[in-house]
């Protein structure tokens, strides 16, 4: 049985957060380091896997090894889901049940092959995200973000995000 949502609903579900836009979102990515990226193999299979990442120029960059499944199967699509868990509220998260915030997206993904003449100025700028040793034989994967950034708890007070209507969001890619 299919369900209509109507726009109060979808208002409700997502995107009522006033404190919600794009540069706090490019905020939080930029003090995140980790993801986890859905993406399918060739074959359709659905995968997912854990980065270390870095945001820079609104991308993020995640070095990965060149003959990993993980380059392969993303540069064979082109496209993978990301969400970044978003750390908050230190002690208290131990005391009362709040979920992790988060934020998700579809992004636009290339593998850019080690040693890749256009992104020999990128690695300069990943810092310790890639240790020098590595940075001739990394492979660096892309990522654009495109549509919507999906939050949970971002821009809204840890009493807040015990209450999922208040906690979730959507703001543009901007």
């Amino acid at each position: 049985m299919t369900t209509l949502v109507s726009d109060i609903e979808k208002h409700e579900m997502g995107g009522a957060n006033p404190n919600l836009s794009p540069e706090l979102v490019w905020h939080e990515l930029e003090r995140a380091s980790f993801a986890v990226l859905g993406y399918t193999t060739p074959e359709g299979e659905p995968r997912s896997s854990g980065v270390v990442f870095k945001a820079l120029d609104h991308r993020l960059y995640a070095a990965v090894a060149p003959d990993s499944w993980k380059a392969r199967h993303i540069a064979a699509s082109g496209r993978v889901s990301v969400t970044v868990p978003v750390r908050k509220g230190g002690l208290l998260t131990l005391l009362m049940p709040i979920p992790p915030a988060t934020i998700s997206f579809h992004a636009k993904a290339v593998v850019h092959p080690a040693g890749a003449p256009e992104v020999i100025p990128v690695l300069a700028r990943l810092g310790s995200l890639l240790p020098p040793d590595r940075r001739e034989s990394a492979a660096l994967v892309e990522l654009a973000p495109i549509g919507e950034f999906l939050t949970y708890g971002i821009g809204v007070s840890l009493t807040q995000m015990r209450t999922p209507a208040r906690a979730r969001g959507r703001v543009a890619v901007a």
